[in-house]
This record gives C-alpha cells, structure tokens and sequence, in this order.
C-alpha cells in the first residue's frame, strides 16, 4: 500500500488515504474497496499543462515535416498547451464525443502534480517540488494540423479526465521507467513507457520553469505517446501506469454528456 490524495465529490479538500496501484483499491475503515465501487472526484486544484512532442515516437513520426514552415526544425524547448478548468473530468465519468465526430483519440499521460512554487529549478532540484503523480487521459480530436493552436481539439468540456488519486512521489521509485498502457473494451491497443521521453520529467520541469512558473498543485503532463488509440461513443477505455492505478472511463455521446452536467 502507499500514500495518496483522493477528492470525495462535494469537498473542495484532498484527503489522505492508502492505495493499493496493483489493484486499483483504497483502504476505507480497514477494509481494501476498488475505485470501481467508489465515487471520486478529479484531484487537480490547478492548471494541466500538455507537452506535445515528447516522446521519441511522436516526434520520429512527424518524418521531415518537422523542417515545413512556419518553424523549419524540430522543437528546441517544450511545446506546451493548457487544459483548462473545462475539460476536467473524472474517474467512471463519460467522455463526450462531439457531435460531428466519430472517433476521439484517447491521450495516455503521466501528470507531474506539483507540491511548491517551481521556478528555474535544476534536474537536480525539479523533484522536491513534485508532490506526486496521476494518470490523464489527454483527449483530442484527431486533427492534422500542428502549426496552429488545437483549442477546439483540445479543450472541449470533459476532454481531461484525472485520478483515481494522486500518489505520493515517493511510492514511485523511477518516474522515468514507468510502463504506460492504453486499453479499450478490456483490448490493449497502445504500450509505451516513459523511457521513450524525449525530456526526462526532471529535465522537462526544469526546462518548463525556465520561462514560466509553476504553482502548488499545478500539474505537467510528461507527454503523450505516439499513435493515440481511437475510441468511439460506448467503448470503455482504461489507461495504466505502472506504480500509479488505472483511470477509466467511457465514451458517450455529448447530449447525454449535457444531460448528466446538468442534473
């Protein structure tokens, strides 16, 4: 078992509980309960940065596009984008699919939840600002363009599920060597890990804090791995990663997403 922060739903305040990230469970009054038989809420209380481009794959796959106007070479520092307030979600809760489309790409993320004000910190200093981690599902519709701002994408309302918890940093030996895995129908569809980063998470929070500061309970995703797997409306998707639990939740449609905010 380690330590993590849970959000119940109606609180505004993080508890603290024990987990179990093999099975998913939390210990309640003595007893091990599966997050699937408990109600929880997102436990993020600031804003969710993205990194595009962060992983070997992602960036190999752009082939020599990356030289195309209006940037003509590959990255030299972090791409970032924001999920705003908006597109947070939770554990179990429905994913809308836009009306329009059909499939939604399903973005498997480790988020880096930050415990102190971070600014200009070294590799070597990054972690003690980190309280723990998470699993984000970083969803977008799927969309070719790269050289403009991809809001509409991104940053529809319930396009950033969270959770279950946040566990502790200290119960992750390695951040950089965590297998990270995508299923849809209980099929696996995508395994990478975060060896594959481009920056490590020391060295993506170093770099980040150079330009801009990142506040307590902000949080950066590492990066999402290439070849994100589709999902349509009614399929159930799960991402794990290894040492932290699995998030799970299903695609439905946006009326009935609507429908369920609003009651």
């Amino acid at each position: 078992m380690s330590f993590a922060k849970i959000k119940r739903p109606g609180s505004n305040e993080l508890q603290f509980v024990r987990v179990n990230a093999e099975t998913n469970s939390l210990e309640v009054e003595d007893k091990e309960l599966n997050t699937k038989y408990i109600q929880l809420d997102n436990p993020i209380s600031g804003t969710i940065y993205g990194t595009l481009l962060n992983f070997k794959g992602a960036l190999e796959s752009l082939g020599d596009s990356v030289y195309d106007k209006p940037y003509m070479s590959p990255p030299v520092s972090p791409v970032l984008y924001i999920k705003p307030a908006n597109t947070f979600n939770r554990y179990g809760g429905g994913i809308p699919m836009p009306t329009g489309e059909s499939t939604l790409e399903m973005g498997a993320a480790l988020g880096i939840v930050m415990a102190k004000t971070a600014v200009a910190v070294t590799e070597e200093t990054a972690m003690d600002h980190v309280a723990g981690f998470t699993i984000v599902n970083d969803v977008t519709i799927p969309h070719e363009s790269l050289f403009r701002p991809a809001v509409q994408h991104k940053s529809r309302d319930g396009f950033c599920p969270a959770g279950p918890w946040i566990i502790d940093r200290d119960a992750v030996n390695n951040p950089d060597d965590l297998t990270v895995r995508v299923f849809i129908n209980n099929q696996l569809k995508q395994e990478n890990s975060t060896k594959n980063l481009i920056r490590s998470v020391s060295r993506l929070l170093a770099d980040v804090t150079q330009f801009m500061t990142l506040f307590p309970g902000d949080v950066l995703l590492a990066g999402v791995p290439e070849e994100a797997p589709l999902a349509e409306v009614g399929d159930k998707v799960r991402i794990e990663i290894s040492g932290i639990g699995s998030l799970e939740n299903t695609i439905v449609d946006e009326l009935t997403f609507l429908r369920r905010e609003r009651t």
